[in-house]
């Protein structure tokens, strides 16, 4: 039996591209004949830590501000990034989105880890927060989220009121800074080979196959 291969994603579910690069990435993987023995973990970034939970304006006021843009080259840009998400199947509304800190999200990521959950969970955020305008930085509805992919809505609740998993958001992003990475998606596979960003199907198919043969050969 073939040893399993490890993809670590750093990601932020306030990231567009790193929804677009989760399908990517699953459409690679779909392509890849070992993709059974392929153990996939997400992993905690912020893009924007100083965002309110709160935020007062469209998506477009958030990024003009963060970024300095003109608000006309930000609707242009969002418009872009639809179109390449409506090629992978994803619906981006930004007009409903609501941007918030995402830091609450990734601590129930890491609490649905725990559970065996992470993957069912991690989809249940990015479609909640890129398809359905909701409001993914508010207790209650980061529980609401979890109880749709089945876990236990008090036990997030109270996960998130002890703060049981902020250590572990902190050493996510800690390893990520030790890894110079910068900017997500960020893909680690079997802790040697980084792949950047949402690429194509065909980039992640071929750096698994790669690991695949140098493990057969003993690389």
């Amino acid at each position: 039996m073939s040893a399993p291969i490890t993809v670590d994603i750093w990601s932020d579910i306030a990231c567009p591209w790193c929804y677009i690069g989760k399908r990517k990435f699953e459409a690679g993987l779909a392509e890849f004949e070992g993709r059974d023995d392929v153990e996939v973990t997400y992993h905690s970034y912020e893009l924007a830590p100083d965002t309110p939970v709160d935020f007062e304006g469209s998506e477009i006021d958030f990024l003009a501000q963060y970024k300095g843009l003109p608000a006309d080259q930000v609707e242009k840009m969002l418009g872009q990034v639809g179109g390449v998400a409506a090629e992978v199947g994803l619906d981006y509304d930004f007009d409903k989105l609501q941007h918030t800190k995402t830091l609450k999200a990734h601590q129930v990521l890491h609490y649905a880890k725990q559970q065996g959950k992470q993957l069912e969970y991690v989809e249940r955020l990015f479609k909640a927060y890129f398809e359905q305008g909701r409001h993914v930085g508010r207790d209650e509805e980061l529980a609401d989220l979890a109880a749709d992919v089945g876990l236990d809505r008090d036990a997030v609740l109270a996960a998130l009121d002890s703060g049981e998993f902020a250590d572990a958001v902190a050493a996510d992003i800690d390893q990520a800074r030790a890894y110079g990475i910068s900017g997500v998606p960020f893909f680690v596979v079997n802790g040697k080979y980084g792949v950047s960003g949402a690429q194509a199907a065909e980039a992640f198919t071929g750096v698994l196959e790669k690991v695949r043969a140098e493990e057969t050969s003993g690389v």
